[in-house]
């Protein structure tokens, strides 16, 4: 029956977010070793002079972060940091003219720069208001200038990841030589079949959204089910891509040259999410072969720390998306191993010597 005359009739909810449980809080609170210490006043201030530094741009809950704060102290290398949910007031001042920073009462030289999960929505201010508009459009400009500025190296270039959409990744693996899904973007779900069988549902852009700071909704892959998506329009394009039979699914970690897997068994897309304690993560050997290609792709997208996402199906290697921002942790904590927070704390203390013996950013 037609909504009464003069009645909008309601929008059907989003596919992705039709029964997402998915929810994560985060809090604004300094876990970064160095930085307490520092304000601490238990470490010697020095002479003066400039300290060079590693520079992150990340959020408080950035874990892996947290970590390599306190692997670099132990290798002697200061780490300094500017949190999106803590940047609100930060007493900062950047010099357009030197590669130097000051940040609290620490004059800085940034030489190598890593920016990650530093999202706008993360800013402590109310949402929709003037102020708030005001704080991300400036903090926006800054940490983008931050994370290209040419004075210093950086990790995952901001200016070529941030390019590096999930359509722009399918179109490079199958030019690399890896086998990819039968793949459509569309605002009609319900009438794309790419492949002309099962379909998965994802979304063209990041898997968290957050409308409000410290709060996330998960956005993740879901069977397209053809009898609740039918015709109706989705209010912003989806990927609708072909459904691959798997024997198993891998996440792989590439550091520099090394490449470090783990194979994840789970039976829905979204497990690794709703329900991890079902997923089982097994550190396995990378084929040969698999492991040129993904380091040769890694280096043509100018990634130093990714992970990357394939099935393994019928003895083939499926490549689903390569994550820039990759979270190692949890993985390693379900396979109970360390191998890869390892692999980027040496590359990034030995990445930090090599330009500080180069006199990068001097």
């Amino acid at each position: 029956m037609p909504p009464p005359e003069g009645v909008r009739a309601a929008k059907p909810t989003p596919l992705l977010l039709q029964g997402q449980d998915y929810l994560f809080r985060t809090h604004p609170q300094c876990l970064d070793f160095q930085e307490k210490v520092h304000s601490l006043g238990v470490v010697d201030e020095g002479d003066g002079e400039p300290v060079p530094c590693v520079l992150v741009l990340a959020r408080s809950a950035d874990m892996e972060m947290n970590e390599l704060s306190i692997a670099l102290a132990e290798r002697g290398i200061r780490m300094a940091r500017i949190d999106a949910d803590r940047c609100v007031d930060l007493p900062l001042t950047v010099y357009t003219d030197t590669p130097l920073l000051e940040l609290d009462r620490w004059l800085l030289r940034p030489v190598l720069v890593w920016r990650r999960h530093f999202e706008l929505a993360a800013l402590p201010v109310e949402p929709g208001t003037l102020a708030a508009a005001y704080a991300a459009d400036q903090w926006g400009a800054v940490a983008n200038w931050l994370s290209t500025r040419g004075d210093w190296a950086h990790v995952n270039p901001v200016r070529h990841t941030a390019h590096l959409d999930r359509l722009t990744q399918l179109a490079d693996a199958a030019a690399f030589g890896l086998a990819v899904p039968r793949t459509a973007v569309t605002t009609r779900p319900g009438r794309t079949r790419p492949g002309g069988g099962r379909c998965i549902v994802k979304t063209t852009g990041r898997h968290l959204l957050e409308p409000r700071p410290g709060v996330q909704h998960g956005l993740f892959p879901r069977p397209l089910e053809t009898h609740r998506a039918g015709d109706a329009p989705e209010p912003a394009p989806v990927i609708v891509q072909q459904y691959v039979g798997a024997d198993t699914e891998l996440r792989i970690f590439v550091v520099g040259e090394r490449c470090l897997a783990y194979q994840v068994d789970k039976l829905d897309p979204a497990q690794l999410w709703v329900d991890p304690d079902a997923v089982r993560v097994t550190p396995v050997e990378v084929p040969h072969g698999l492991a040129g290609r993904l380091r040769a792709l890694a280096r043509h997208w100018r990634l130093q720390v990714a992970a990357f996402d394939l099935l393994v199906a019928g003895g083939e290697h499926v490549f689903l998306e390569v994550n820039v921002n990759c979270d190692w942790r949890w993985f390693e904590h379900r396979a109970g191993d360390e191998r890869v927070s390892d692999a980027v704390h040496d590359w990034v203390a030995g990445r930090f010597e090599e330009l500080l013996g180069a006199g990068q950013g001097r």
